[in-house]
């Protein structure tokens, strides 16, 4: 009976150990499960904070990269501006240049003008030259044919007389007839000055230039004289024969 009553005894003590750790090992399984949530919360909120903390960061970045832009755009704007002033003062500059340099160049010309008349003033004509304005003059003693007189001239530092005005012929003083630089030989009808200028002031007599209409003998009359033994001067030129013999006039420019 005592034996009996030990092993209940027995399988009591071993069903109430196995309680105990029962109960033991639920309470570590559940403190385990306490904390590995406790650090899940933890790990959640620290990923949390750094979130917000990124978006904060992206947040400023993002405002200080607008503002810089704006920046950068005012100032872009503020040197587009100053550009364009000083190209709009260079451009002014230039074309202050340009007029001060015209200007100049003008003045120079006319002071050029002025020293060589000055000095035409001081010169004395060669013997028989005769001197109007700022030329001086050549009357032949001897009659030659038109190729022949511009020779002359040529050899003379001159060239036959370019007429300008019908005062001119009349200052010559000629009571003869001369050749003057003026033909037609090149092209018929074109008349042309011996500097290849174009005729632009006539004094032709009445009915000239003919070509040699009324005397057809003569041939073509392709050269022209200053014909004032016959005619007023203010309408004394003749188309003629470039191979007759006539006076000429030769004209140096001074």
């Amino acid at each position: 009976m005592a034996d009996y009553v030990n092993k209940q005894v027995i399988e009591l003590n071993k069903v109430n150990e196995e309680n105990r750790n029962r109960a033991t090992r639920s309470v570590k399984t559940e403190t385990h499960l306490s904390d590995g949530r406790l650090r899940l919360y933890r790990l959640a909120a620290v990923c949390f904070g750094v979130l917000c903390l990124l978006q904060v960061t992206l947040n400023i970045s993002l405002r200080l990269a607008f503002y810089n832009r704006g920046n950068e755009t005012v100032e872009r704007d503020q040197l587009q501006t100053s550009y364009n002033t000083l190209t709009e003062e260079r451009d002014q500059l230039q074309t202050s240049y340009n007029t001060l340099t015209e200007e100049r160049d003008q003045l120079q010309k006319e002071r050029d003008d002025l020293m060589r008349k000055f000095s035409n003033l001081k010169q004395t004509c060669p013997d028989g030259w005769q001197k109007f304005n700022s030329s001086w003059y050549f009357l032949s003693t001897e009659t030659k044919t038109w190729k022949e007189s511009r020779e002359d001239c040529l050899e003379r530092g001159a060239d036959l007389v370019i007429v300008n005005s019908d005062m001119e012929q009349f200052l010559l003083g000629l009571n003869k007839g001369a050749w003057i630089g003026l033909t037609d030989c090149v092209t018929e009808g074109t008349w042309r000055w011996v500097d290849d200028t174009p005729l632009t002031i006539s004094y032709w007599h009445s009915q000239q230039p003919d070509n040699g209409r009324d005397d057809p003998k003569n041939g073509e009359e392709d050269c022209v004289e200053l014909n004032i033994e016959t005619w007023r001067p203010a309408k004394a030129w003749n188309d003629q024969s470039c191979l007759d013999n006539r006076h000429w006039i030769c004209e140096k420019v001074v």
